[in-house]
């Protein structure tokens, strides 16, 4: 296991590596059963979370995988080891790919707040904006992509509306827990990247 390791989120959200990765959201837990944000709350997947990570971990074989960069919070975490198993690799993490900072949302239900919260036009006391997490996403995925290709990164689903922001796609989307996404960029400058299920 590496280092935890960070950075900080100030300055203009810098572009994207344009480097193909791979993207996994973590497996199910309570509380994404139950459509309540999550945020920087340590919910343990689920039963079906864990079925999910090592569902998912079949889908990853064969993908020419040679790097896993994981969130160390415990719902990544976890899911990223179970593919890290399977797959005969090291797990590292980097703090900046944990989940937003809901603030007092956390534990409520994903309702209009979220929406303006994604528009930039809400957000809830003690949370993170939507800019300031895109420009910690760009950075902690751009770190992870120095590693060799191809690498899989685990972490959170407002952390990948974030990073579809920045590809240029539909930000508010809920990507589905544990559906792995090869993450292709744009053959173009300014075209939107390609999201492709693994299956």
């Amino acid at each position: 296991m590496n280092d935890v390791t960070r950075t900080g989120i100030d300055g203009p959200v810098p572009a994207l590596a344009p480097t193909a990765f791979w993207f996994l959201r973590h497996g199910e837990t309570a509380w994404n059963a139950l459509n309540l944000s999550q945020g920087r709350v340590e919910n343990p997947l689920n039963e079906a979370g864990i079925a999910q990570a090592h569902a998912a971990a079949a889908l990853l074989r064969n993908r020419g995988i040679t790097s896993i960069v994981s969130s160390p919070m415990q719902r990544a975490r976890v899911t990223a080891e179970i593919v890290g198993t399977a797959l005969g690799l090291p797990v590292s993490f980097d703090i900046d790919l944990q989940e937003v900072s809901f603030g007092v949302q956390e534990g409520q239900p994903m309702s209009e707040w979220f929406t303006g919260w994604v528009a930039g036009s809400f957000t809830p006391e003690g949370a993170e904006s939507f800019a300031e997490l895109k420009l910690r996403a760009v950075g902690a995925l751009n770190r992870a992509l120095v590693n060799p290709p191809v690498v899989l990164v685990v972490a959170h689903g407002a952390l990948f509306r974030a990073t579809r922001a920045v590809m240029g796609l539909e930000p508010n989307f809920r990507t589905p827990n544990a559906q792995p996404l090869f993450c292709t960029p744009p053959a173009a400058h300014g075209g939107a990247w390609t999201l492709t299920p693994g299956r």
